[in-house]
């Protein structure tokens, strides 16, 4: 008999709406004060200066995790010109300053050269690892840091409002792009300096500030019980994944770590728009089995979820 689990069998995400201040470990510690989740983790680190939408999963929702770091996300900004700041944010100490302030026009003109893909450069304080250790530690013992610049994808830039010393800004980007990093390379593109003086994250794939929790409300709710209400299903993080209906003789399979074959005509039906080598839902009775891969005319189980109720 396998040893069971420490924690609340919670299986599920909360679209939570970090509060400014705070930092992504120390809101996972919050809920699993609050809640004793078996497993919990976060897709997607917001800085303590930053707010809004820090996607948690709880229990085999922690399976799903990477599909929402890889998602689309959205934020809204404000670019403070003037000054350029060791970590990029308000909270760093000023290292450099300038007299020159942009005109919304200029700032327009200088946002199609941030789109697409682009090199980007991450912040001396991040979370990047260098030779082990993250950068921000290694920053803030005074070592000079380098830190190669990669690939990031930038979808839109527009400009949601100016006002002389500072500029408010929304961006669509994909998975590794810095706010920060965009802030300082556009004011330096505009001959001037620049921090990020506000930052709010409004949608993290299919999680979006429209749906999401505070974590005064969940506090409020301060049982598993009432977790209910604010919790979302496991699925919710594979909106973009096609699933596949399976039969209860198919998923108890599934459940054992067995593949399952589609050799006959009928089955070989069932497998029409599924790509080779991508991964798939398998679903019983509308609920999620297992995260599987098609390989020729076999099902591979790849994440299988330990689900008791189902």
């Amino acid at each position: 008999m396998g040893r069971k689990r420490k924690g609340n069998p919670v299986n599920g995400w909360i679209n939570l709406d970090k509060p400014l201040g705070l930092t992504s470990t120390q809101a996972i510690g919050k809920l699993r004060r609050l809640y004793s989740p078996q497993k919990i983790g976060h897709a997607g680190t917001l800085d303590p200066l930053a707010t809004g939408i820090l996607p948690i999963a709880m229990g085999e929702a922690t399976k799903t995790i990477p599909f929402i770091q890889d998602a689309i996300k959205t934020y809204e900004f404000t670019v403070t010109w003037g000054q350029q700041r060791s970590t990029d944010d308000a909270e760093g100490d000023v290292i450099a300053s300038s007299d020159v302030r942009p005109t919304s026009e200029q700032i327009t003109n200088a946002l199609p050269a941030f789109l697409g893909e682009i090199e980007q450069t991450p912040p001396q304080f991040s979370a990047i690892k260098i030779n082990g250790q993250r950068a921000y530690d290694l920053a803030r013992a005074g070592q000079d840091v380098e830190i190669k610049s990669r690939k990031v994808f930038i979808e839109s830039l527009d400009v949601l409002d100016t006002q002389t010393d500072h500029a408010t800004l929304r961006m669509i980007c994909g998975k590794g792009t810095y706010v920060r990093s965009l802030a300082r390379d556009l004011a330096l593109s505009l001959g001037t300096c620049g921090y990020v003086s506000m930052l709010r994250r409004t949608a993290v794939g299919c999680f979006s500030e429209k749906y999401a929790i505070s974590l005064a409300i969940l506090e409020e709710m301060h049982d598993s019980a009432a977790l209910g209400d604010a919790l979302l299903p496991i699925e919710s993080a594979l909106d973009d994944i096609l699933a596949l209906p399976i039969t209860q003789q198919e998923k108890a399979l599934l459940k054992n770590g067995r593949a399952l074959s589609f050799v006959s005509k009928t089955d070989f039906h069932r497998l029409d728009g599924l790509d080779q080598g991508t991964e798939i839902l398998a679903t019983f009775d509308n609920k999620p089995v297992a995260l599987v891969i098609l390989d020729k005319a076999q099902i591979k189980p790849v994440r299988v979820f330990n689900i008791d109720n189902q």
